[in-house]
């Protein structure tokens, strides 16, 4: 790691990351450190490019507008185009932010960019091909949700699929391949990258139908419902309609977490099984709280207390020792 590489990493990767990044932070922090650096980095990167597409005081053209920049200057460097968003942002963007992490990831957005020019190699294409899925994603949600204060609903269950993989599931893919570039030797060799790769993408789209799920209370007030196939009309005037279709994205989540076992019992490496369970285990906790909860508990929205995070993190140091450890943990999570 060169001294540039190391200013970024313990500018950016440790305070800023940790105030943006919540309960995800711990996952970064727990990582064999051949894989902290361009995961942190991978994770900030797509975190600003998601605070530029939810700041719904901006209009949607000028998001759009400024995702498809992020995303230009991603690939290549350019001046010109670094200069333009960096007005665009400080005029726009920094004092939209409620949040103050959030307004400090505003205002440091060329830092992230500097820090992706001291990546080389693998790291630099495999980061700069799951920011190009992601953004991808984003502007796909803000055409379809524009913020513009009218309900609308995914038409298809191609279209929530295809929203869960890009800006979730093809993180468990990139996750995979900086395994296997990085600490190639972090994964049970009697299991094909691909599969790897395959059940990843299933553990990423599973957290992604976590959040929504999560969120269909907030994320209706908002204008916004994943849960495809249903009349606008009818979900405005009793959003009780989407109760079935809830229920069935539920156990397609559970399906998808059930992957994500698979994956983590398949790391080889102790200390990145224990980093990679994390977000299962809390995600199996969630999932559990919202089946138990009654439908106007959900509009709520459903969280679970730091003292159940506290304890997950405890338990699975100790279960996530072996596979069948952590297969046991997961399944008193998960009900």
């Amino acid at each position: 790691m060169s001294s540039a590489e190391s200013y970024h990493e313990r500018e950016l990767g440790g305070q800023l990351l940790a105030s943006v990044s919540r309960s995800f932070y711990l996952t970064l922090k727990a990582l064999p450190h051949e894989l902290r650096e361009p995961l942190s980095l991978a994770y900030l990167l797509a975190r600003t490019a998601d605070t530029i597409a939810d700041t719904a005081s901006v209009t949607a053209e000028v998001r759009l507008h400024c995702l498809q920049q992020y995303h230009a200057l991603i690939q290549q460097p350019d001046e010109s185009t670094l200069q333009a968003l960096s007005t665009r942002i400080s005029s726009d963007f920094v004092q939209q932010q409620a949040d103050a992490a959030e307004r400090q990831l505003m205002e440091r957005f060329k830092d992230g960019l500097a820090w992706l020019s001291s990546m080389k190699g693998a790291s630099l294409s495999a980061i700069q091909q799951v920011l190009e899925r992601i953004i991808h994603g984003q502007r796909l949600d803000i055409q379809r949700f524009p913020s513009d204060g009218q309900l609308r609903c995914l038409q298809s269950p191609e279209e929530l699929d295809e929203y869960t993989w890009l800006v979730a599931g093809c993180v468990g893919e990139f996750w995979t391949e900086m395994c296997g570039s990085e600490k190639p030797d972090s994964l049970d060799p009697r299991v094909s990258l691909e599969q790897m790769k395959e059940w990843g993408a299933s553990l990423g789209k599973g957290l992604q139908l976590i959040n929504i799920l999560r969120d269909i209370g907030e994320d209706l007030r908002d204008g916004r419902c994943y849960l495809p196939g249903h009349d606008t009309a009818e979900v405005q005037a009793n959003s009780r309609v989407l109760q079935p279709t809830w229920q069935h994205w539920l156990a397609t989540c559970r399906q998808h977490l059930e992957c994500g076992l698979l994956y983590v019992q398949h790391v080889a490496d102790g200390k990145l099984r224990y980093a990679t369970s994390l977000p299962l285990f809390l995600g199996a906790k969630t999932l559990t709280r919202m089946q138990a909860a009654t439908w106007d508990d959900l509009q709520k929205g459903i969280k679970i207390s730091r003292l159940d995070v506290a304890m997950i993190l405890a338990e699975a140091a100790i279960a996530c020792r072996s596979a069948d450890g952590a297969a046991r943990l997961f399944k008193k999570l998960n009900g």
